[in-house]
């Protein structure tokens, strides 16, 4: 009953209250204590002392990246040197096998997150990126390239949802839409990374093993590097450890802003390790809703067609005349060019703005899609409408589409449920992703680029409408604050 009672107050009054303090502390220390969190809210922490444990912990995107395109160059000399050449089911899955790693990853995320703890979950997703990467680059058969390519994936399944959590964990509310970002731009120039490296391919012998050696060394550097890093001060309080929680606060927030921070965690019921979270708890109860939110914006964002536009890409550019690795780097530019402006504006005019604008845009480019399939329009116009619709599209996804939900599903979460519901949402992205990818081509052979274009918008404009009337606005708001906003009461 006091727990709800001081829910109320706290959001009515917006002052932190003690989880564990009794009626008869002295009042004149709960004055000052709130006078002092007052003064801190009025400054931000120096972004300079999260920022190294936020940079390494997005070299998991960039592996994540760099793993997505590392074989989009070397495939045909993979299947020269391993035996497979015009096998199209092989090359098939040299690609997918990595995403069904990712899937069974995913699925493990959470559990690794809550039991094992962020940092370690890092050095965890590290380890069979290390270990798949080197067996894909030694192998001389089909099958070890299938063994190494899963490996992979399982690590790239873990990692998303794990750096999600940790960078939205140990950001100052500040700044967390800023570093959220990151994990997008690590992902651009982690396949930018992937297609520069893949370059000499066709001219040296054997250089797609080079091009799976190279990723060794990033994985090896995020499982060395996050010794030294901050462990997630919210995982440390779930855990009952509230005196390391404090000192990782102090090493991300600086000293000043410890109290405030610690207040704010109390704010919310300890002791909830003790509790396991079932899939039944997501599906249904207090939690549907913020899990449904989170699910439905990754499917959105998959069935958007941006994977079918990074798959029909080339095609596009080269009947345009465009070479391939001209068309490659185009939309590489694109999508780090959009990832940058939403850096730039995600605390400045919030998630869900974002959001809106860049479905919105995604709709108008697939529009132009459609207009460029019309036979009304002559050749050279099809082109550069085709052309402009598909850089268009990619743009306007990097703006929001592509890097907020990540960013927004564990500020939205609680935290007793945060890392399990992500490896739920994650799961469907790439459940999602995966029929996309299977179903796009025939599709497409049947329906025709106009309908199925017209299909990808209408789903962007759902999407539009969607936001609109689900997501709430996140930015500059503790996670606590966020909690308590969007949970009902037991």
């Amino acid at each position: 009953m006091w727990g709800r009672h001081r829910e109320a107050f706290s959001m009515y009054k917006r002052m932190p209250s003690r989880d564990h303090s009794t009626l008869v502390d002295d009042v004149e220390e709960n004055s000052a204590l709130l006078q002092n969190s007052m003064d801190v809210e009025t400054t931000n922490p120096s972004w300079l002392l999260s920022f190294p444990h936020v940079v390494v912990a997005t070299m998991s995107s960039l592996l994540f990246g760099y793993h997505l395109g590392v074989v989009n160059e070397p495939l045909e000399s993979i299947s020269i040197d391993l035996g497979f050449r015009g096998n199209t089911l092989a090359e098939g899955l040299v690609v997918s096998t990595c995403l069904g790693g990712a899937f069974i990853g995913s699925l493990f995320s959470g559990w690794i997150a809550d039991s094992a703890g962020r940092r370690r979950a890092f050095q965890l997703c590290a380890l069979p990126m290390i270990i798949g990467a080197a067996t894909s680059a030694t192998t001389r058969t089909l099958a070890g390239m299938l063994i190494g390519r899963f490996l992979v994936g399982t690590g790239m399944g873990i990692g998303p949802p794990v750096a999600s959590l940790y960078l939205a964990e140990v950001s100052p509310a500040s700044l967390r839409g800023t570093y959220g970002s990151f994990i997008q731009i690590a992902t651009c120039l982690g396949l930018m990374g992937a297609l520069f490296i893949g370059i000499p391919v066709r001219e040296i012998a054997g250089w797609w093993r080079i091009c799976f050696w190279v990723s060794t060394v990033p994985a090896g550097i995020l499982a060395f590097a996050m010794i030294f890093c901050a462990e997630s001060p919210h995982w440390l309080y779930k855990k009952g450890r509230s005196a390391e929680a404090e000192a990782e606060f102090e090493r991300l927030l600086g000293g000043s802003h410890v109290k405030y921070a610690m207040l704010e965690l109390s704010k919310l019921d300890r002791g909830d390790e003790a509790d396991t979270v079932k899939l039944s708890e997501l599906l249904r109860g207090r939690h549907f809703r913020v899990v449904y939110i989170g699910s439905t914006l990754f499917a959105l964002q998959q069935l958007s067609g941006i994977n079918a536009v990074f798959y029909f890409s080339s095609s596009v550019f080269k009947s345009a005349g465009v070479p391939s690795d001209v068309a490659n780097a185009l939309i590489g530019v694109a999508n780090l060019t959009g990832s940058i402006v939403a850096m730039l504006l995600m605390d400045k005019l919030g998630r869900k703005l974002l959001l809106l604008w860049s479905f919105f845009g995604m709709t108008m480019s697939m529009v132009l899609q459609v207009a460029a399939a019309n036979s009304y329009v002559s050749g050279s116009g099809s082109l550069y409408l085709s052309v402009g619709g598909m850089l268009m599209f990619v743009l306007t996804f990097a703006l929001g589409a592509g890097p907020v939900p990540g960013l927004l599903l564990p500020e939205i979460f609680p935290n007793r449920i945060r890392a399990k519901a992500m490896a739920f949402c994650m799961s469907v992205h790439w459940v999602i992703n995966f029929f996309v990818g299977l179903l796009f081509l025939p599709l497409l052979e049947q329906l025709g680029p106009r309908l199925l274009y017209s299909i990808f918008a209408s789903v962007c404009m759902m999407a539009v409408i969607f936001v609109k009337k689900n997501v709430m606005e996140t930015k500059g708001k503790s996670l606590q604050e966020i909690e308590i906003a969007l949970l009902p009461p037991e």
